[in-house]
């Protein structure tokens, strides 16, 4: 129990970026588990492919969740190696700049529409008319191309120390990164490589609409439960510390804030006569 409750602690301690890969490490040794109780038991293990995401639109409509679950699944050690490698060192610079609701909010909606590219594109591109029913997705590659474009779309010109090569600004590798899914969609994994630029495609324009307008995920949803009528009390203490910042440091300008004090707490009719007729004075 002593383990576990270490566990438990650590994860708590650890910040966004750990957490989501501790996450992605216990799905991949939950999966690999059920793998090697089927080749033990020769049992065909379909629990996974009811958290992977199917080609078609008539497999997704029976498994609608699969657009958000299969950005936590792997079953490659190399697969996931590599994914949470990128989700270390991008999302830890991902944080410095955003909030940990915001890397929620590019990893799950990065997911989200790469998941939607890679339907639309394996429905609609004739090239994967033979594959489109055996085809599935997997992997967090989407979510983390979010978060990595995203990023780089939001500081461009920060620079990184290449042996060899010098400094290389953020977008260059940016644009890199796109470019190598792009040539690679014929050479093999097309699915995926879609999905990580319908995930990239979300991240720069998320953060490309400019923050005026741009507002978190979360809040929007915090904001349907929240409530619009502010408490009479509140706005009360709102106005009261305005006014105290307000002040200034003469005599009469102190008094008038005493008996304006002892007003809100207590009344007008407790004020004496003299303090009565100095406000009156101070009124005219």
């Amino acid at each position: 129990m002593s383990f576990i409750n270490n566990i438990q602690d650590r994860f708590k301690q650890a910040n966004i970026v750990e957490k989501f890969i501790t996450i992605n490490l216990g799905v991949f040794l939950f999966v690999f588990l059920l793998n090697t109780l089927g080749f033990l038991f020769q049992a065909n293990n379909s629990l996974v492919n009811w958290f992977i995401l199917p080609a078609t639109f008539e497999g997704f409509i029976t498994k609608p969740w699969t657009i958000i679950t299969y950005g936590f699944v792997h079953v490659d050690f190399l697969h996931i190696l590599m994914n949470l490698i990128s989700l270390y060192f991008v999302g830890n610079l991902f944080v410095q700049y955003f909030t940990p609701k915001q890397f929620i909010s590019f990893y799950v909606l990065g997911t989200l529409f790469g998941g939607i590219v890679f339907m639309l594109s394996y429905n609609f591109f004739p090239a994967f008319a033979n594959d489109v029913s055996n085809s599935v997705l997997l992997g967090a590659s989407a979510g983390v191309s979010a978060i990595f474009i995203g990023v780089a779309t939001h500081i461009p010109n920060y620079q990184f120390k290449v042996p060899l090569l010098g400094f290389i600004k953020l977008w260059h590798f940016a644009a890199f990164w796109i470019a190598l899914d792009i040539i690679q969609i014929p050479a093999g994994n097309a699915g995926g490589h879609l999905a990580h630029i319908g995930g990239a495609l979300f991240g720069f324009f998320y953060v490309n609409q400019g923050s005026a307008t741009r507002t978190n995920f979360w809040d929007k949803i915090s904001a349907l439960f929240a409530s619009k009528r502010k408490p009479l009390k509140t706005v009360y203490k709102s106005k009261k510390t305005h006014t105290k910042k307000q002040a200034n440091t003469t005599y009469k300008q102190q008094k008038i804030n005493v008996i304006l004090d002892k007003i809100s707490k207590s009344g007008y009719d407790t004020l004496s006569k003299e303090e009565k007729d100095f406000l009156f004075k101070q009124g005219k």
